[in-house]
């Protein structure tokens, strides 16, 4: 990487057009070496396409783009790679190969410096270079393990190791922090610091906005396809400048959580553990029309507990009464027929059908309520249902005949949630349904969680964020090290005292 030239992109009048949407619209932006450029908007703005665009992977765009001055054709991610420009994606499972090492998936690129004969890797020189990068992230990753091992945070440094390996000039990084610890979060503004030094240029994309003034120098606002504002990140920008600029007015982030009934307790364990023992010696209930919390800091066992409450993991350990009755659900099948519904961190994973419709997805747990006489589905009756849940949750979409994987973050949330909304549940958990998505939808979520609780359900809702913690739950159990740590009524609890039990303190301390 060379130091001393200086690199610019400049972006004119960037266009492009989807079916029935506008995604972007004349866009106008500079991005150049050295520094780093913030880049926000609520979901559906336009950001990630237009990283897209920049990575080649949106080639029918129009108007102009130039690298140093010259125009360039960014119509595929060949091209792009060629310049110079790297992208981190938001949903890293989509570009790793699972049963492959760590040090493969990180040099997949570049196998080709390993050979030292036909057909032959060397494959000890392989290792020691993926070695090297991570030692220079500061990550204990061993470069043997298999991907499939890892944990999410493991497999995004694995890409953004894998992407500063290509020598970059510019690094897009989408959503980077979202699965990270605040200690993984650290350490990667340290190699960002330090990549601008050596004169890369960072695209940052974010919706903790609270850290772009850690390691950006300035910042680009998108709506609706345009660029509706760009700024410096001085002391005198403040977040909610940046927030009514995203949303087109102000917002205050409050919740009604009135007109609930806590009743009788629904859920409880009691020394509930996971035969894998990811999770041990839970001991946790949940009330009729309770919010209760789970938080922790990631790696502490929170999505394993969600998981192993779904029966996703096999029969659990330990003692476990659903609505009075003892259970030991052995698949998500059983849970589901027991009244619980599972909102998964990883949503394009394991929370929808990413080549299916809107429509479709919005039905898959409720299809006998839309069968006919043996078996064939009435598809005017779900496709009723699905416009009413596409109205109700103000999901936004061409159509209900959309592929879900064409929505924006926020906007598949809704449909992860959207269908378990007719379904028999009465108990809901949500792992982590905010990560990746903007404060709007936030909001949108945070109202859809506590109706859900003033209609009776009882909600178990994960956060690494322990503002959200605050802001939603009645009680919280923090986790630590695959167990609860303690247990905190919410009201009288503060963030501080959270992240105290989040990093293993105790009473006796």
């Amino acid at each position: 990487m060379d130091t001393d030239k200086k690199n610019i992109i400049e972006v004119k009048n960037i266009s492009i057009e989807f079916p029935g949407v506008k995604a972007l619209q004349n866009v106008n932006c500079v991005f150049e070496s050295g520094k780093a450029k913030a880049l926000v908007g609520a979901n559906g703005a336009g950001k990630s396409t237009l990283m897209k665009v920049l990575a080649g992977a949106n080639p029918g765009y129009t108007g102009d783009i130039y690298f140093n001055g010259e125009h360039v054709e960014m119509r595929s991610p060949r091209a792009a790679r060629a310049l110079g420009i790297s992208i981190v994606y938001q949903e890293v499972d989509s570009v790793l190969t699972p049963n492959l090492s760590v040090a493969e998936n990180i040099m997949v690129d570049y196998l080709v410096y390993g050979l030292k004969g036909v057909g032959a890797v060397n494959w000890k020189k392989l290792k020691q270079e993926a070695a090297k990068v991570l030692e220079d992230l500061n990550i204990s990753i061993g470069v043997s393990e298999l991907v499939s091992t890892l944990t999410l945070a493991e497999k995004q440094m694995v890409v953004i190791a894998r992407a500063i390996m290509q020598n970059c000039k510019f690094l897009i990084l989408d959503e980077p922090t979202a699965p990270l610890s605040q200690k993984e979060t650290e350490t990667l503004f340290d190699l960002v610091r330090k990549l601008k030094k050596m004169g890369c240029g960072i695209i940052f994309i974010s919706h903790r906005l609270n850290e772009l003034f850690e390691i950006c120098e300035d910042i680009t606002v998108l709506k609706d396809g345009q660029v509706v504002g760009e700024t410096e990140l001085s002391a005198d920008v403040q977040i909610s400048d940046i927030v009514k600029m995203m949303l087109g007015g102000t917002y205050q982030e409050e919740i009604d959580k009135s007109g609930r009934t806590i009743g009788e307790t629904v859920l409880k364990t009691t020394d509930f553990s996971d035969r894998g023992k990811r999770i041990h010696g839970i001991n946790i209930e949940v009330k009729k029309g309770e919010i209760v919390g789970i938080s922790g800091l990631v790696g502490a066992g929170k999505t394993e507990l969600c998981k192993t409450l779904f029966g996703a993991y096999g029969r659990p350990e330990g003692k476990y009464q659903v609505k009075g009755k003892e259970v030991a659900f052995s698949s998500p099948n059983e849970a589901i027929h027991g009244g619980l519904a599972l909102i998964p961190e990883e949503r394009r994973k394991e929370g929808i059908l990413v080549d299916e419709t809107v429509e479709h997805n919005l039905s898959v747990v409720t299809l006998n309520k839309y069968a006919r006489i043996a078996g064939f589905i009435n598809r005017k009756k779900e496709g009723e249902a699905a416009e009413k849940k596409i109205k109700d949750l103000v999901i936004k979409t061409p159509s209900a005949a959309q592929k879900v994987g064409l929505l924006s973050g926020g906007n598949q949330q809704k449909v992860t949630i959207g269908k378990w909304l007719d379904s028999d549940a009465d108990i809901y958990i949500f792992d982590e349904p905010t990560k990746g998505i903007d404060v709007g939808a936030k909001q949108e979520i945070y109202k859809l969680i506590v109706e859900l609780a003033r209609q009776g359900k009882s909600i178990i809702y994960t956060s690494s964020e322990q503002s959200e913690i605050l802001l939603l739950s009645d009680r919280v159990y923090v986790m630590y090290s695959g167990t609860v740590q303690k247990e905190l009524r919410t009201k009288d609890t503060n963030e501080e005292e959270i992240l105290f039990y989040s990093t293993g303190g105790s009473e006796n301390e």
